[in-house]
């Protein structure tokens, strides 16, 4: 394991010269790449050494990283061509993508805690250095809080479970039966915060929507994943409370999920729509991870991968508009297809992902949560043909009005798409749509 992590080590110092930004984009393509070939087995941890190893789960979640990190280079290249602290940015991506790969690599509950905190710096950084709006500021205090607050307690908890079993070695954890009712809260508040369910979601469309492109991608495509990774790893602890518990969590995130999407229909700023449906559609993954099942756990992996590059594909597109006409409001955005033709066919390729229409990954995702959810319990059907439904109405709301209609008078000169961002639409869309079809990949 510690191979991959020095090859991103060793790209830092290429980071300090401004002429090397597309060497380490390119660095960073390799990697995946290389990455992608070096799965050993299915079945157990493989790689491990040092404290680090892959399993199946941590594997693709890794892949994603390596991915998403290097197509925000890509989708940032205005920060290189403008000069604007272009090294410091590629340094703070590869830091990020090596506190991604750490935690997600961790085979240790605690290095996984100082790694899933650890990822809050550079994303926070992102967003404090490279936003667009003066709110950037309020947003990272936002961000830091939500997730400090409700990760405090789970750390204390950590050093409860060491002093308990004296170890915190992922195998060898064992649940810890009928606890006191407060551990299995800290234990899970801290991710389902990270996730975000509803309640506790406030964070999220304000970094979005102060964050630049790439500290959307980012945290769309992979920040919100830790939350679901690392209940995960912990449900084996607290799996007994967990029986007894796990029906409000559920409850609370499907309805939650209902009445986002409700939200989402209110939104007029294209980002904030966009941050809005991906609370939706973790609702549906901390369901099928709070149901404990086989189907629930794989199913959820399959979202968050679907969902982390349509998520961070869309922002992509919301972006490429806002270069174009200063403004992400959807009364300003509109009749975009008389301007740019080629471009609303990515929007629709992604927004129909985003409904989880088929052949995206979303579908097999969504498929088998509804199987999950469904089998522990019958009555949670309405509130998923609602989130179904509204899930596809509000992403035809986004497309129909950012893309048909007459266009605003005030533009005066346009551009239509470079090569490059259809390059990054086009590596969003093909793994996302190429993977359901190795869709018995996610169930082996």
């Amino acid at each position: 394991m510690l191979k991959y992590l020095f090859m991103i080590i060793f790209l830092i110092p290429l980071c300090l010269s401004i002429n090397f930004w597309w060497l380490v984009h390119s660095m960073m393509f390799l990697f995946s790449f290389i990455f992608m070939f070096c799965c050993y087995s299915y079945s157990d941890f493989n790689m491990i050494g040092y404290y680090f190893g892959v399993d199946y789960f941590s594997f693709s979640l890794i892949l994603l990283s390596f991915w998403i990190c290097s197509l925000m280079i890509t989708a940032s290249s205005s920060v290189y061509l403008f000069l604007y602290h272009s090294n410091f940015f590629s340094f703070m991506v590869l830091f990020l993508m090596i506190m991604l790969y750490c935690s997600f690599a961790s085979l240790n509950l605690l290095s996984f805690y100082i790694f899933f905190e650890g990822s809050l710096v550079p994303t926070l950084l992102l967003i404090l250095g490279w936003g667009y709006q003066p709110e950037r500021l309020q947003a990272g205090v936002y961000l830091i809080f939500y997730t400090l607050f409700a990760s405090l307690p789970l750390l204390l908890v950590l050093f409860y479970v060491y002093y308990y079993v004296n170890t915190l070695y992922f195998p060898l954890l064992i649940d810890f039966s009928s606890f006191y009712f407060m551990f299995y809260v800290f234990m899970i508040l801290a991710f389902l915060i990270k996730m975000p369910m509803f309640l506790v979601h406030l964070w999220l469309p304000k970094a979005h929507v102060e964050a630049p492109i790439s500290g959307s991608m980012i945290l769309a495509g992979v920040l919100l994943k830790l939350g679901g990774y690392g209940i995960f790893r912990v449900m084996k602890v607290i799996s007994f409370l967990g029986l007894k518990f796990n029906y409000f969590w559920l409850c609370l995130g499907l309805s939650g999920g209902v009445i986002v999407s409700f939200i989402c229909f209110r939104q007029v700023d294209l980002k904030s729509l966009i941050a809005y449906s991906s609370v939706a559609h973790m609702s549906m993954v901390i369901g099928g991870l709070m149901t404990m099942n086989w189907w629930g756990c794989f199913g959820s992996l399959s979202l968050m991968i679907g969902h982390g590059l349509c998520s961070s594909g869309l922002f992509c597109l919301s972006n490429i508009i806002y270069e174009r006409l200063g403004s992400r409001s959807l009364l300003i955005n509109k009749g975009m297809i008389n301007l740019m033709p080629s471009m609303a066919f990515w929007w629709f390729l992604l927004s129909s992902s985003n409904m989880a229409a088929p052949p995206s990954l979303n579908l097999v995702g969504e498929l088998s949560l509804l199987n999950s959810i469904i089998s522990w319990s019958s009555f949670t059907f309405l509130s998923l043909i609602f989130l179904s439904f509204f899930s596809a109405v509000y992403t035809l709301y986004m497309y129909s009005y950012s893309q048909h209609g007459s266009y605003y008078v005030g533009l005066y000169t346009f551009s239509l798409g470079y090569f490059r961002e259809y390059h990054l639409l086009f590596l969003h869309w093909l793994p996302l749509n190429i993977l359901c079809l190795k869709g018995e990949y996610f169930f082996i």
